[in-house]
């Protein structure tokens, strides 16, 4: 599978088929006693020999994992990219973060006391913040109730598009694959799943 830049691809199928082990192959995650062959190709190089560290790949998972002993803005400083510098201007690029978010203000609140989607907003822009070359996203909108979830992926999938990172979802939801609108694989089978305006590229 090709995914292009600022391209959302989706991986469809049941649970424990390994859709969630294909996202740590190519993360650099996977558990002891697995192993992958194959390449994994980023920006025209074999990535998979690479410690994750070294891939600069970004990970979204079904829960909002902030740190509940920072707070909002902390948690998103935590993942900011060492090249920016100074105290200030880490805690600029923290509030325009929060601010692309809409959780301006939010800088100094205990992630506890925010809504799922604030939650969900965090840690997408903590996940950015970190500058990834790609980035994958394991059911990510998967517990959000189905208006909460609509708002999620639709600001998700502007971000993803808006700085061109290529993107790899893994999803249970035909509506999450609909509206990513890239490639789209069902491991059931390994086989493309056509949507509409979703073109599939494989090789």
């Amino acid at each position: 599978m090709i995914v292009r830049p600022g391209e959302i691809a989706t991986v469809m199928g049941p649970s424990g088929i390994g859709k969630s082990t294909l996202l740590d192959a190519i993360g650099g995650h996977l558990a002891h006693g697995f192993s992958m062959s194959g390449c994994v190709r980023l920006d025209e190089a074999d990535i998979a020999q690479l410690p994750a560290e070294a891939r600069r790949v970004g990970l979204m998972f079904q829960d909002a994992a902030l740190f509940p002993h920072l707070s909002v803005g902390d948690n998103l400083a935590f993942g900011l990219s060492r090249s920016v510098r100074g105290r200030a201007a880490r805690r600029l690029a923290v509030e325009a973060a929060l601010d692309r978010a809409g959780l301006s203000g939010l800088h100094d609140r205990d992630p506890a006391t925010l809504s799922g989607g604030q939650r969900s907003r965090a840690a997408l822009m903590r996940t950015l913040l970190a500058e990834p070359r790609a980035l994958l996203l394991d059911e990510p909108f998967s517990r959000l109730d189905a208006a909460l979830r609509a708002e999620m992926r639709a600001f998700t999938f502007e971000h993803i598009r808006d700085r061109r990172i290529p993107a790899l979802m893994v999803t249970h939801d035909p509506e999450d694959a609909e509206a990513a609108g890239g490639p789209a694989l069902d491991l059931t089978s390994l086989t493309p799943v056509s949507y509409r305006n979703c073109p599939v590229s494989k090789s």
